[in-house]
């Protein structure tokens, strides 16, 4: 292997086995500490940033963003209209389906959580140009695509139950 070679391959090492799983271990632990904030569950924030970033949605289609069963998920939706970040309500489309929505107070108090990492990464993100934002925001969308795609595997497998084409969290529009 030439050397150009064992730097890329120390390169890749390093984002691999170092970097990207001590930063989703951070991540874990900064929802773990919201989630302990806002008297809800780790899964209970994952939920709130599903209804965040897609807008209101059925619960069978949460519990699967979520990976919970159905039965979990309206605990889950019990705790979060407990807690105040969320509300039931008709279906505009089908009178006879529910949807759950997060409440204002519910999108504030999550935003107001991650404020912090919010000004920290825009400033981080400030000491890079233009060419190396761009090649970040490549890697998070391949990565995203990547742990999808991960997602319906497993889903889909022989120990997974079977999974959509698409993987919750993951639409077509994302695959730019």
């Amino acid at each position: 292997m030439t050397k150009p070679d064992q730097d890329r391959e120390a390169l890749l090492a390093a984002i691999i086995g170092d970097a990207v799983p001590g930063w989703a271990i951070l991540v874990v632990q900064l929802n773990n500490i919201v989630a302990d904030r806002l008297g809800v569950t780790d899964t209970d924030v994952q939920c709130l940033h599903v209804l965040g970033r897609h807008g209101p949605q059925t619960p069978g289609v949460l519990a699967k963003h979520v990976n919970l069963t159905t039965g979990s998920a309206s605990r889950m939706i019990d705790r979060l209209v407990a807690a105040g970040c969320v509300r039931r309500v008709a279906d505009p489309g089908d009178r006879r389906r529910v949807l759950v929505e997060p409440t204002q107070d519910g999108l504030d108090r999550v935003t107001a959580a991650y404020a912090g990492l919010i000004a920290r990464t825009r400033d981080d993100l400030g000491a890079f140009d233009d060419e190396e934002l761009s090649a970040v925001l490549r890697f998070l969308g391949t990565a995203r695509r990547s742990t999808a795609a991960e997602i319906h595997r497993l889903r889909s497998g022989p120990d997974g139950g079977a999974g959509s084409a698409e993987a919750p969290g993951q639409s077509t529009s994302d695959a730019r």
